[in-house]
C-alpha cells in the first residue's frame, strides 16, 4: 500500500481528528488570545530595530525605509502561512519541511545548521553588555576594556537561562514579557520622538518608506557605496528574520492554535508539569463546521500578524532610526563594542543625563528579552527536530521531552560563553544576520510546498499569497547576491 503523500519522508502520516473550535475574543480579551506575533515582535525590535537599522540609517540616511516596509510585509504574509500550517497540523513547520524529499533526517540536519549559523551566536547579550557599561561608568567601551564588557555579556546570557527554569509553560513566560516590553520599548520611543524629532526628520522618514530621498529630491532606493554585509543584515533583520520567523510555528503550537491544541506544549522545569507532546500532527475533513472553525482560527492569526507584528515592526524600526538620526551625525560608522549605547551617549550630552540613562535602560531591556527569546527560539526548535526525528530521543527519562529542551538548553548555555568572546557582537549579529537572508530565500519555498501539496486543498494559501511567497525568496536572494558578490 502506497503511503500518504506526508509519510514519504519516513515520518508518521496525519492523524485525523476534529479541529478545535476557536476562541471568540472580544476587547480586552484579545490580549490573552494573541501572543506568538508579540514574541516575534519582541524579538525583531533587538536585532533589527535597535542595532542594525539604525547602523544603516545613520551612516545612509532614511531613504533606505522603504527595505523595512517591503520586508515587513513579506514576512508579515510568511509568518501566516507558517500558522496555516501549524493550525492545520498542529505540528511546527520544521517538521511540516521533514516530511519532504529527500528525507526527514536530512531536512532534520539542513535546518539545525541554519539554527546554528544564525542565532547560535549571542550577540545580544554581548550588545546589552555595551549598554550596561555605560550605564555603570558614564562612558562608552573602548579598547581595553574588552574582559569587563565579556563579563557582563556573560552575566546577561547566564540570567535569559535562569528565567527559562521557571513558569508553567515557556510559550506564555516569554507572552507576558513581550508584551512589556513591547508596550515600554514603543510608547517610549514614540514619547522621545514626539519631543525631540523634527517635522522636517519626520517628512524624510514618510519618503523614504517609498524610497524618496528629500536632501536630494529623487528616488535612490539604494546610496551609492554601500556596505552590502551591513545592508544584507539590515533586510533580512527588518522584522525577525530567518529562523526566528520560523520559530512563530512552535510558539503557536504551545500557544493550542488550531491543532496546537491537541499536540500539547513543552513545559517548563520549575513550576511545569510534564506533558504528552505529540511528535507528529493531525489533519481533518473540511465539513462546513470544520471550516466555520478554520475560518475563527484565521481572523485569530490576522489580528496576532497584521494587527501586533506588522505595525509593531514598522513603529519598531521608524521610531528609534528617527531618533538615531537626530542626534547621531549623518555618515557615522556606529558600528563597535559599544555600538547599543551610542543613542544613549549622543542624547545624554545633547539632551540631558536623565534621556541618555533613559535610552540606555531601553536598550539593555531590549536586548536582553531579545536574547531571552533568541536562546529559547533556538532551544526549542532543536528539541522539536530531534523529538519529531528520533524515537530514542522521545523514550529518554520516561517521555518527558523537558529533559530534552534543558540538554538542549545547558549545550547552547556553554557554547554561548565561548562564543561570546569570539568576536565583536555587532559583526556576530550582522553574520547572524546575513544567514537570515539564506533563511529567507529557501524557507518561502519550502513552506509553499508543503501548504499546497499536503494540507487539504480548502484550507490552501490563495494564489496571492503563493507569488508573495516566491517574491520574497527572489527579495532577499538580491541581497545575498549582493552581499556574497562584494566579498570578491
Amino acid at each position: 500500500m502506497t503511503p500518504p503523500a506526508e509519510a514519504r519522508s519516513g515520518l508518521k502520516p496525519f492523524e485525523k481528528t476534529e479541529l478545535p473550535a476557536p476562541p471568540n475574543p472580544k476587547g480586552l480579551s484579545w490580549i490573552g488570545v494573541v501572543g506568538p506575533g508579540v514574541i516575534v515582535l519582541g524579538a525583531s525590535i533587538g536585532s533589527g530595530e535597535f542595532l542594525l537599522g539604525p547602523a544603516a540609517f545613520v551612516q545612509y540616511g532614511l531613504v533606505l525605509l522603504w527595505v523595512t516596509l517591503v520586508a515587513a510585509f513579506l514576512q508579515t504574509v510568511l509568518n501566516t502561512e507558517l500558522m496555516r500550517w501549524t493550525i492545520a497540523t498542529g505540528e511546527p513547520v520544521v517538521t511540516g519541511f521533514m516530511r519532504t524529499r529527500p528525507g526527514s533526517q536530512f531536512w532534520a540536519v539542513f535546518y539545525a545548521i541554519l539554527y546554528f549559523l544564525q542565532v547560535g551566536w549571542p550577540g545580544w547579550a554581548g550588545a546589552a553588555a555595551g549598554a550596561i557599561f555605560f550605564l555603570f561608568f558614564r562612558e562608552l567601551a573602548g579598547p581595553g576594556q574588552e574582559m569587563t564588557v565579556y563579563l557582563i555579556g556573560v552575566g546577561t546570557f547566564a540570567l535569559c537561562i535562569g528565567i527559562l527554569l521557571f513558569g508553567r509553560r515557556i510559550e506564555r513566560t516569554l507572552e507576558l514579557l513581550n508584551w512589556v516590553l513591547v508596550a515600554a520599548i514603543i510608547g517610549g520611543f514614540l514619547i522621545l520622538a514626539a519631543i525631540f524629532v523634527s517635522a522636517e526628520t519626520w517628512g524624510a522618514a514618510a519618503a523614504g518608506l517609498v524610497g524618496y530621498d528629500t536632501a536630494t529630491g529623487s528616488f535612490r532606493f539604494i546610496p551609492e557605496g554601500v556596505d552590502w554585509f551591513l545592508i544584507g543584515a539590515f533586510a533580512a533583520y527588518s522584522g525577525a528574520g530567518g529562523v526566528i520567523n520560523l520559530t512563530l510555528s512552535n510558539w503557536a503550537r504551545d500557544k493550542g492554535y488550531g491543532m496546537g491544541k491537541r499536540a500539547g506544549y513543552i513545559p517548563s522545569a520549575v513550576g511545569g508539569a510534564r506533558t504528552d507532546l505529540a511528535p507528529t500532527g493531525y489533519t481533518f475533513d473540511t465539513t462546513p463546521a470544520a471550516m466555520e472553525r478554520w475560518r475563527g482560527w484565521w481572523r485569530i492569526v490576522r489580528a496576532d500578524q497584521w494587527g501586533v507584528y506588522f505595525v509593531g515592526a514598522m513603529l519598531g524600526m521608524v521610531l528609534p532610526a528617527v531618533l538615531y538620526v537626530t542626534f547621531i551625525e549623518g555618515g557615522t560608522d556606529i558600528r563597535g563594542l559599544s555600538v547599543a549605547a551610542a543613542l544613549a551617549n549622543a542624547m545624554a550630552s545633547q539632551a540631558g543625563a536623565i534621556f541618555g540613562g533613559v535610552i540606555a535602560m531601553m536598550a539593555v531591556w531590549v536586548l536582553f528579552k531579545t536574547q531571552l527569546d533568541i536562546i529559547e527560539g533556538m532551544t526549542r526548535a532543536i528539541t522539536d527536530i530531534l523529538w519529531t526525528g528520533s524515537r530514542k530521543v522521545r523514550g529518554w527519562r520516561g517521555g518527558d521531552v523537558r529533559f530534552v529542551y534543558y540538554t538542549v538548553l545547558g549545550v547552547l548555555a556553554v557554547w554561548g560563553v565561548i562564543a561570546l568572546r569570539l568576536a565583536q557582537p555587532i559583526f556576530l549579529l550582522q553574520l547572524g544576520a546575513n544567514m537570515a537572508g539564506v533563511v529567507f530565500v529557501i524557507s518561502p519555498l519550502h513552506l509553499l510546498y508543503i501548504n499546497t501539496r499536503f494540507l487539504p486543498e480548502a484550507v490552501r494559501p490563495p494564489m496571492w499569497r503563493r507569488v508573495a511567497l516566491v517574491a520574497m525568496s527572489v527579495f532577499y536572494g538580491a541581497f545575498v547576491a549582493l552581499w556574497l558578490g562584494s566579498m570578491w
